[in-house]
């Protein structure tokens, strides 16, 4: 920030200082481990949507998309057509949160991908944006959205509200602005526009859809927002931080300045992956089920109880031991739990509508007990204590799920899940060669090139 710039801040709202810091990103200011970081983000978030792309809610996504029409500027992942870029964003973001194998916050509260990325590529598709204009974008989307979030969890969750579109409109907004090469002025008043579509709820779980809907509209409204606010469209700077703001209608406890917390200092973003086709708190669930089957192999018939201690923060979350459709499961612990210990791995195919009667998975859930345990270190940290029917008992504890900072998939990681989930849609040679550009996107004239290779070859 400038000396006026600096002198003027404690009169400036929030909004009015995020405008100024991210109007000045540039490739040049980014750091090596945020460059890497999104640029890794980038290759799962691509792997993750063309494999969401082909489930029932990523056909009906796209299939929305098409039949809305309108020009033909951004590309549907995993389909044919190009449609305008607010629809693309809105289609992908729902196929890369399909699967459940999108990224996560450290907190395993939100996804920064399906909502910031789907703006980032369908607008940078529009604009005929560079690989470096997309990585600024990128980083500057993230950033915005993990910023919010902050500000505003654990409130905002447990008053009922979905964090990665509620948040993820801002993290949106701020991507497509970037790529739009708006003002400062024109930043905050998007970012106001934002806010008046902000939303999402937390009643999304059961046998529907509805989750997978949820980042659809924040990726949309996101290019909506940046792109009125380009025309001139003018939005409200006290948005975060008015009487009836964001943080007042949202939260009941907040801290602003996390919003605003060292703007001038290198930002650090914690984006973790995940391994396991569920959602990531139950991760650490399926992690301890793994080391047990690992470490002493139980006889599954003799398991006389499972119990499950959970932190007080989720402890009450993903109780659900029938699930109906494999949206359920994969929202449910005792059944990931169960799936881990029969199959030894939680992957999208376990997730199956026709695996849910299975009766040893039935039996397995129905002995899952969860209970809360305020002594555990972490929110999403699980203590699985399996009893056996001679007493025996096998312990594990897990803090750090894979995937997570402390306990990271590597590049090699990285790319097997990407490949597990390209090659059966668009081929291993097309995955090759959508690996083979993330990895030099910097030198990508047009983010264009990237998109064609992840849609559907002619003749499909």
């Amino acid at each position: 920030m400038n000396q006026t710039a600096s002198a003027s801040a404690s009169a400036a709202t929030l909004a009015d200082q995020l405008g100024e810091h991210f109007s000045r990103f540039s490739y040049a200011g980014l750091t090596a481990d945020t460059r890497k970081a999104v640029k890794r983000l980038l290759l799962d978030y691509i792997g993750v949507a063309v494999s969401g792309s082909q489930t029932g809610s990523g056909k009906i996504a796209r299939a929305f998309a098409d039949v809305t029409g309108g020009h033909a500027e951004a590309t549907l992942i995993g389909g044919t057509g190009r449609v305008p870029a607010m629809q693309a964003a809105f289609a992908n973001a729902i196929s890369s949160h399909s699967v459940e194998l999108d990224d996560i916050d450290v907190l395993a509260l939100f996804h920064f991908s399906p909502p910031v990325y789907s703006a980032a590529l369908a607008t940078a598709e529009q604009k005929g944006a560079s690989g470096k204009d997309l990585l600024v974008a990128l980083a500057a989307g993230c950033e915005m959205m993990e910023r919010l979030s902050k500000a505003a969890n654990n409130s905002l969750r447990n008053r009922g509200f979905h964090t990665t579109p509620t948040c993820g409109v801002f993290g949106a907004t701020v991507a497509a602005a970037t790529l739009q090469k708006l003002t400062a002025d024109q930043i905050v008043s998007a970012l106001g526009l934002a806010g008046a579509s902000s939303g999402g709820l937390m009643e999304m779980y059961g046998p529907s859809m509805q989750k997978r809907f949820n980042p659809g509209p924040a990726a949309r409204n996101g290019v909506t927002a940046a792109t009125i606010a380009g025309l001139g469209f003018t939005g409200a700077s006290t948005i975060f931080d008015g009487e009836r703001g964001f943080l007042a209608a949202f939260t009941d406890k907040n801290d602003p300045q996390q919003l605003v917390a060292g703007l001038n200092d290198d930002y650090q973003l914690d984006i973790e992956f995940k391994p396991y086709s569920c959602a990531r708190p139950i991760h650490n669930a399926i992690d301890c089920a793994l080391e047990i089957r690992r470490k002493h192999s139980p006889d599954l018939d003799r398991v006389r109880s499972i119990e499950m201690a959970r932190h007080p923060e989720w402890a009450h979350y993903h109780q659900n031991k029938r699930p109906q459709t494999y949206h359920e499961a994969q929202v449910s612990l005792p059944y990931s739990v169960a799936v881990a210990l029969t199959d030894g791995q939680a992957l999208f195919a376990q997730y199956n509508n026709a695996r849910l009667p299975e009766p040893m998975l039935l039996r397995l859930s129905d002995l899952v007990n969860i209970v809360p345990d305020a002594s555990l270190p972490r929110g999403v940290s699980c203590r699985m204590t399996m009893t056996m029917e001679d007493g025996t008992q096998h312990m594990s504890q897990v803090d750090y799920p894979k995937g997570s900072i402390q306990n990271p998939m590597n590049d090699d990681e990285l790319r097997a899940k990407f490949d597990s989930l390209v090659h059966p849609v668009l081929g291993a040679g097309r995955a090759t060669e959508i690996a083979a550009m993330v990895q030099n996107i910097e030198d990508i004239a047009d983010v264009g090139q990237l998109m064609q290779l992840a849609s559907m070859p002619a003749g499909h």
